[in-house]
């Protein structure tokens, strides 16, 4: 057997070793969410929504969690999304290229690996303890917002780098400023990437926990959150306080907010989906 054959077959491993792989994910993600469906699909009502918690499994509902998590979201994006497209603007189109801005690059792309846990602790000594912000809504979309900056600054890079230097050069050949070229031509033809990276980032906040835990977000709260300063508690926390619990009506909330949770994080996804393909289909 010649070395042209071993390739071969080494490829063919490969390709059946991949395929089982996602057959296997697939099925356990089935059974997983078949589960979830049985348990908690027929919980799920207009009360379910709008109820507060209660120590009775039949009266309780996900109202003061959802609002916290919408809170939670809402604060994130608005502080995440301008700082991370232009930190990125910044370090892909202004920064010069040399040590200090390659050791720069590095540690961003590091740190969006970085376990969440780390987050919530720099989230703890800093937002809670040295600003003084308390266990409150704004403090936890800062610590949020610090754990999805690196993401949504290398996304935004990466959609920058893939439009066409052709674009960039004519857009300087009609006499445009370099701002002017970034603003009306290069975000634009890099939209479609740049949100779907925020979205993608924010279906992973919305789905934080530990951080959350850390600055103080709570498991029970009679109220849902009308300002930034106030304490909250969010779906993930309120999923696991009653999955914490032996009742099984218990149980089968906890699997109907995971369900509606699953739902907020497959349209975000789709909505990011959605956005990609009809920015790529306009500037292609």
């Amino acid at each position: 057997m010649n070395k042209i054959q071993v390739n071969r077959w080494k490829d063919q491993l490969f390709k059946i070793w991949g395929i089982g792989c996602t057959l296997v994910g697939l099925i356990l993600l089935v059974l997983f969410i078949g589960d979830i469906l049985i348990d908690g699909i027929m919980r799920i009502d207009w009360g379910f929504v709008m109820n507060l918690p209660s120590r009775k499994a039949e009266k309780s509902g996900i109202y003061t969690a959802l609002m916290g998590s919408l809170w939670i979201l809402a604060l994130t994006t608005i502080i995440a999304f301008p700082i991370g497209v232009a930190a990125a603007i910044y370090l892909e189109e202004y920064a010069k290229k040399g040590r200090f801005s390659a050791l720069l690059e590095i540690n961003i792309s590091n740190l969006a690996g970085v376990p969440s846990i780390i987050y919530g602790l720099l989230g703890l000594e800093v937002f809670v303890r040295i600003l003084n912000l308390g266990a409150s809504v704004l403090a936890g979309s800062l610590t949020l917002s610090l754990l999805i900056l690196p993401i949504i600054i290398v996304a935004t890079r990466e959609s920058i780098k893939a439009v066409p230097s052709t674009i960039r050069d004519a857009s300087y050949a009609l006499g445009a400023s370099k701002w002017q070229t970034i603003w009306n031509q290069i975000l634009p033809a890099s939209s479609g990437g740049i949100l779907t990276g925020v979205i993608l980032s924010l279906s992973r906040a919305v789905g934080e926990t530990a951080p959350l835990i850390v600055v103080g977000a709570l498991a029970y709260v009679p109220f849902a959150p009308s300002n930034p300063m106030e304490e909250f508690s969010v779906l993930p926390i309120q999923i696991f306080n009653w999955i914490s619990r032996p009742q099984h009506g218990f149980i089968e909330n906890a699997a109907a907010a995971i369900i509606i949770l699953l739902l907020v994080t497959f349209m975000m996804n789709a909505v990011a989906v959605y956005y990609r393909n009809k920015w790529q289909k306009k500037w292609n």
